[in-house]
């Protein structure tokens, strides 16, 4: 259902009430209250069949009998009577609900067959449905209160959604005092139908809405958040707050990898790659919504602190040492202006202590320099009620900065009753207030983190130096063949054999099944070795003691083989055991790491590293990331561990081959990419010896699934089954194929190819470069989202040039999408922009899009024959020089 329909919840011209009573106090009955008070400007019909009228509104006992459309129903009736009123709705033409009433799902199995008739029925005729037990919504902006929550916020640029009512309340009623404006205030309540991927996708395309603070309980439709997210993030900040922090799924996992890939994880590092800030606690969304509410996004975390006494500037300095950071250093400019506002004893440095005795207008001249001091990305005001010092001065002078900073001014008044007028006035400025020095730092740094967030987004990762191959004939057997023996754990044997068809780096490994062919395994091998019990069954092998190392001799091979069987029995009677596996002994490894891969139930494939051995679990040095992974998502994950540090060369070890490693990191993505039924993956320890690393120990656990690739990931990856070899209608051969991030230089060689007027028809206006932010939004697509397709053909050796590139994205509702085609200079009239827009039409018909359309100039006549030459029909837009060009896939075949 689309996205779109959501402006018929959010923007209604006619409100339906269902449920509205006479007695006084009852939901229904404060809903309508709440629509007229908060001063809604269209139609309000109360509707219940009982219904006598209270209010001067027009009643209607069904709400078929309305003799005008009804954009939205505000449902708050039993909840077993919701099916048959939202039948009626649908049948009414209603675009969308909002279903107040409880007793759904989280009432159990009855609950939810409920659910799912409300939503069968909603289904047939394209209803959205925030909802059920939900608050309601609120768009101040609009006078919208269609909730039965009795205060209406002032208008902002906030947009706020919450799966708790209860939260809901809090925030509602904190924000009067804290002066925080709302655009969007939503309670989802079960998410039966619009969940957090819609209002994402809604709100991070509205203009009104500058950051979305979320308060989640649970995500459903995992894909579509983290897409929608992902795009969302890229033009505005997503903060937020995941409860139901629980340690049940770490305690059932079976691997190393799975007992440090638990839920909450898995969590952060989907927040992570979306770019979303995630916070731990409610007081830390409370501070991130005053601020984001009030202030400018910092560029950086570059902060001066202003303070009247040295103890609370040294807490804000401590403050910012938990992220590595000290208060920005002053310039000799700024610190000479200091010294001509200041008394002689002031700090001469970061925090600026200003002392005790410091007036109001001090306070402004030092806090005026600071905003103007290039070096700073944002000020912290500190105000401890002193003597000589006046709270309710101080504030008044520095409310005159509200509106003139290019970075976030905020303060901390700490302090009671002395502090409390302050307080009040800097919050009626716009100026976010916080009780400790602590407390403000913690919001600023969330915002840095925002930013950071955004620059790390922006970065284009750099080209694979060869390409990596992989057997996946070879692998697909190994799995077809454990899946026909119903086989759930590869043994060691097993699993080396499918990391070695992906390309990485195993250690030779034989199997003994007595201990004369161990023996005669061992001579082969060479010594000394390592012997390891096989077992599908013991997942540890040290703590069965089923690893004996250094082996020198026949005889110690012989006795090895007894010892580690022994030992294997009477770990655990009852495993099978297959023998014992041979292997080279390292000499000397320089680290030991941990690499390994686990399906999460909701995000799918996730990929960890960190250190290994056998001090993995109580060091708990790992990161964990979502494939696809690419050379910087690779370097990122190892940068964020203790390991990596170690990694770059400590003392007399050499640095590791981070290339290789970072090689082996997207071979493992791209193993679990292709094969959702593993289920576990575990690599324990991988020796780097001399820079390169190798496994030396791997388990993988397989799942039956009916569900195949790429459709068991979150995030959409490179669509390799689009790539084709075509010829032109003027005989050049070229390759086609979707764009990737690593195409970057390719399209800025592209764009110097093009003329000025080449330039002026796609962009629809003069450009000499193409700004880095662009650069990045035509090669960082969302697959899912966007058909993005490129021309290239061969120039010396392998380099490639591109020729051209078309892309087509798709609307929310995924029925309409926009082109758009740029072909370089020497190509043009040549078939190239023909043969790819035709590519990319084809496929979008296949994903089921039924309206592509675009906006051409009235002079650029090569791309008017084209596109008539493709089947679209031209028509007049609403600007005079241009042309809307439209095609109905439902009618043509290519």
């Amino acid at each position: 259902m689309a996205v779109y329909n959501l402006d018929k919840i959010f923007k209604p011209e006619s409100i339906a009430v269902i449920g509205a009573s006479e007695k006084e106090g009852s939901i229904g009955s404060v809903l309508v209250e709440n629509l007229i008070q908060g001063g809604f400007q269209g139609k309000v019909y109360p509707v219940n069949p009982r219904y006598r009228s209270i209010y001067a509104l027009e009643a209607y006992p069904s709400i078929l009998n309305t003799n005008s459309a009804v954009d939205l129903a505000i449902i708050a009736t039993p909840i077993a009577t919701v099916p048959g009123v939202v039948k009626e709705c649908v049948e009414a033409g209603v675009d969308g609900a909002i279903i107040i009433s409880a007793g759904g799902k989280e009432t159990g199995a009855k609950g939810r067959e409920l659910e799912d008739r409300i939503h069968r029925e909603a289904r047939k005729g394209g209803l959205r449905v925030i909802g059920p037990n939900c608050l309601g919504i609120i768009c101040p902006e609009r006078n919208l209160n269609a909730s039965f929550a009795s205060r209406m916020p002032q208008k902002g640029k906030l947009a706020f959604v919450s799966q708790s009512g209860a939260i809901c309340s809090a925030i509602l009623d904190l924000s009067p005092k804290e002066n925080i404006g709302f655009s969007y205030f939503v309670s989802i309540g079960s998410m039966m139908d619009v969940d957090f991927g819609d209002l994402i996708d809604y709100l991070g395309t509205d203009p009104e809405v500058s950051s979305i603070l979320l308060y989640v309980e649970s995500l459903s439709h995992h894909r579509k958040f983290m897409s929608a997210a992902r795009a969302a993030s890229r033009l505005k900040p997503i903060v937020v707050l995941k409860s139901g922090r629980s340690p049940a799924g770490t305690r059932a996992a079976a691997s190393h990898t799975g007992a440090m890939a638990g839920e909450d994880a898995v969590y952060d590092a989907a927040f992570k790659r979306a770019g979303i800030v995630r916070v731990n606690t409610i007081g830390e969304l409370f501070d991130c919504a005053e601020l984001m509410a009030k202030q400018p996004r910092p560029s950086g975390p570059r902060l001066a602190v202003v303070t009247n006494a040295g103890g609370p500037g040294v807490m804000a300095a401590d403050a910012l040492s938990q992220y590595d950071l000290e208060p920005a250093p002053l310039e000799a400019e700024t610190a000479e202006k200091l010294d001509g506002v200041l008394p002689d004893l002031w700090s001469h440095g970061n925090p600026i202590d200003i002392l005790g005795d410091a007036s109001a207008d001090t306070y402004a001249k030092a806090v005026k320099i600071c905003i103007e001091a290039k070096e700073f990305d944002g000020v912290l005001a500190i105000l401890s009620p002193q003597a000589m010092t006046d709270p309710t001065a101080v504030a008044n002078s520095l409310a005159q900065f509200s509106k003139s900073k290019r970075f976030p001014l905020f303060a901390s008044w700490m302090g009671g009753v002395a502090v409390e007028k302050g307080t009040e006035i800097l919050n009626q400025a716009g100026i976010p207030t916080y009780n400790t020095p602590e407390q403000a730092i913690r919001a600023f740094m969330y915002m840095c983190e925002y930013s950071r967030n955004l620059q790390i987004l922006e970065e284009i990762p750099p080209q694979l130096p060869r390409t990596l191959r992989f057997d996946r004939q070879r692998a697909d057997s190994i799995i077809e063949e454990a899946s026909r023996r119903q086989k759930t754990v590869l043994t060691e044997f097993e699993s080396k054999a499918l990391l070695t068809a992906y390309g990485l780096p195993v250690n030779r490994t034989e199997v003994a099944n007595s201990p004369d062919e161990a023996v005669k395994k061992a001579k082969e091998i060479g010594y000394p070795l390592a012997m390891k019990i096989l077992s599908p069954d013991i997942l540890h092998k040290t703590e069965a003691h089923g690893i004996l190392l250094n082996l020198r001799s026949e005889a110690e091979v012989f006795d090895a083989f007894k010892k580690i069987l022994t030992g294997a029995h009477e770990y655990n009677p009852e495993a099978v055991i297959q023998g014992v596996t041979l292997q080279p002994m390292i000499q000397r490894g320089d680290y030991e790491l941990l690499l390994g891969a686990k399906k999460d139930p909701s995000f799918g494939p996730v990929i960890l590293f960190g250190m290994g051995g056998i001090y993995t679990e109580i060091l708990h040095d790992r990161e964990i990331g979502l494939p696809p992974l690419n050379l910087l998502l690779a370097r990122r994950l190892m940068e964020k561990t203790r390991v990596y540090a170690l990694l770059k060369g400590y003392r007399n070890r050499p640095p590791a081959d981070m290339e290789l490693l970072q090689e082996t990191i997207l071979r493992l993505a791209q193993l679990v990419v292709d094969f959702p039924e593993i289920s576990e993956l575990d690599m324990n320890p991988v020796i780097v010896t001399d820079g390169k690393p190798q496994v030396v120990d791997a388990r993988i656990l397989l799942e039956a699934t009916d569900i195949s690739s790429p459709l068991h990931l979150v995030i959409s990856p490179y669509p390799e089954h689009y790539e084709s070899q075509e010829v032109t209608s003027a005989g050049l051969e070229v390759f086609i194929r979707p764009i990737k991030p690593e195409d970057a230089p390719l399209l800025v060689e592209l764009f110097d190819t093009l003329s000025p007027t080449s330039i002026y028809y796609r962009f629809f206006g003069t450009l000499k470069a193409l700004p880095h932010s662009m650069l990045v939004r035509f090669t960082q697509v969302d697959y899912d989202r966007e058909i993005d397709m490129v021309a290239l053909q061969k120039t010396n050796g392998d380099k490639e040039r591109m020729l051209a590139t078309a892309r087509v994205i798709t609307d929310p509702d995924g029925k309409r999408a926009e082109f758009a085609i740029l072909v370089g200079d020497p190509w043009q009239g040549k078939g190239v922009g023909a043969r790819l827009l035709e590519r990319c039409l084809t496929i979008a018909k296949e994903r089921g899009i039924e309206t592509v359309w675009g906006i051409v100039l009235h002079e650029n006549t090569g791309m008017l024959a084209l596109a008539r030459k493709l089947g679209f029909k031209v028509s007049r837009s609403d600007d005079p020089g241009e042309l809307q060009v439209t095609i109905d896939l439902k009618s043509v075949d290519f």
